[in-house]
C-alpha cells in the first residue's frame, strides 16, 4: 500500500495526543477528518493502528511498531521544508578553481551588510559548471563555455592570463613576463574539464606546433604537477590569488588573451539575489 503524508501526520498526531479530539485541535482540522483518515488507513492495512479506550486511544502492537518509522518520516519531511525555506534565503555561489580571485574576500565581507536577507555561500565543485548542473549551487563562476540551451550566462569581468611554473625552473626563474609562444613550447599541464588552457590557443592559424600536454583532474593536482617541474601552466590570474603555493611562480603572459569571467545559472530558474550579485561583481571587476 501507499501512504500519503497526511495519513502519516494524522497517525502520529493521534498516537502522540492519545485522543482524536486533541489531535484534531493540534492539526487545525475536524475530528471527523482525522477519524476518516485513520479508518481509511486501517481498512487498507486490514489491521488496527489505534485501540479506542474510555479516555481516548492508544497504539496497537502494529501501531507501536510503525510509530517510530512514521515519526522518522515526518522528521525527514521537516528537513525538506528546511531546505526549501533556506534555499529562498541563501545564494550558493559555485566555483571550480578560484572563485573571483582578488574580489572573493571583498565580496564575502561586503555582502552581509549590503544584502542582510540573503546569505551568500561559496561552494567548490570541480565540474565544467562548477556544481550548477549537479545541483550543488544556484549560480556558478565559470571561465569556460557552458550549455546555453540550459543555462543563461553573463560576463562580469575579464582577467589576465598568467603562466605558472616551478620557482626553480632554469629557463624562466628570472623572467618577469612571458609570451604565448614561449609557453607553447613547453609541456603544458591542463585540466581538460574546467581549465582555460587548450591547444587551440596555439593552433588558431594552423602553423604553430601543438604543445605536449599533461592532463590533471583538479587544481591541487595541477599545482602539484607544476611544482614537481613536470610541466608549466597557463591560467587566469584568479588562480594565483586563490592558490598561492610554495614552489610555484606566476608571471603575466604579455600577449595572452584575456579570460572572461562568467556567472551562469539555470535558464528558467534565476536564483534570488542574482541581480545583486551580477551588479556587485561587475562593479568589482570594473575598478
Amino acid at each position: 500500500m501507499t501512504w500519503s503524508s497526511r495519513e502519516v501526520v494524522y497517525f502520529v498526531a493521534v498516537a502522540g495526543c492519545g485522543s482524536f479530539t486533541d489531535a484534531a485541535i493540534e492539526l487545525g482540522v475536524s475530528q471527523a477528518a482525522v477519524s476518516r483518515a485513520i479508518a481509511a488507513t486501517e481498512n487498507r492495512l486490514g489491521e488496527r493502528l489505534l485501540r479506542r479506550t474510555p479516555h481516548g486511544c492508544e497504539p496497537t502492537a502494529l501501531g507501536l511498531q510503525l510509530l517510530p518509522q512514521a515519526r522518522r518520516i515526518l522528521s525527514e519531511l521537516d528537513v525538506l521544508d528546511d531546505i526549501a525555506r533556506t534555499r529562498r534565503r541563501r545564494l550558493r555561489l559555485g566555483y571550480a578553481w578560484a572563485a573571483v580571485g582578488r574580489h572573493t574576500t571583498p565580496l564575502l565581507r561586503s555582502w552581509p551588510a549590503e544584502h542582510p536577507t540573503i546569505e551568500l555561500q561559496l561552494v567548490r565543485h570541480n565540474s565544467p559548471t562548477a556544481g550548477l548542473a549537479e545541483g550543488f549551487c544556484d549560480v556558478a563562476v565559470v571561465r569556460t563555455p557552458v550549455n546555453t540551451s540550459r543555462f543563461d550566462t553573463v560576463v562580469v569581468g575579464l582577467e589576465r592570463r598568467l603562466a605558472a611554473f616551478a620557482t626553480d625552473d632554469a629557463l624562466w626563474r628570472r623572467r618577469r613576463t612571458l609570451t604565448m609562444a614561449e609557453v607553447g613550447r613547453r609541456t603544458l599541464v591542463v585540466d581538460p574539464r574546467v581549465g582555460t588552457t587548450t591547444p587551440a590557443l596555439w593552433t588558431h592559424d594552423g602553423t604553430d606546433p601543438v604543445p605536449d600536454l599533461i592532463e590533471t583532474t583538479d587544481v591541487d593536482e595541477w599545482l602539484d604537477t607544476i611544482a614537481a617541474g613536470r610541466g608549466v601552466g597557463s591560467t587566469a590570474e584568479a588562480t594565483a590569488l586563490h592558490h598561492p603555493r610554495s614552489g610555484i611562480t606566476y608571471r603575466p603572459i604579455t600577449d595572452g588573451p584575456s579570460i572572461p569571467v562568467h556567472l551562469a545559472w539555470w535558464r528558467h530558474e534565476p536564483p534570488i539575489g542574482l541581480r545583486e550579485l551580477v551588479d556587485t561583481l561587475t562593479s568589482f571587476y570594473s575598478t
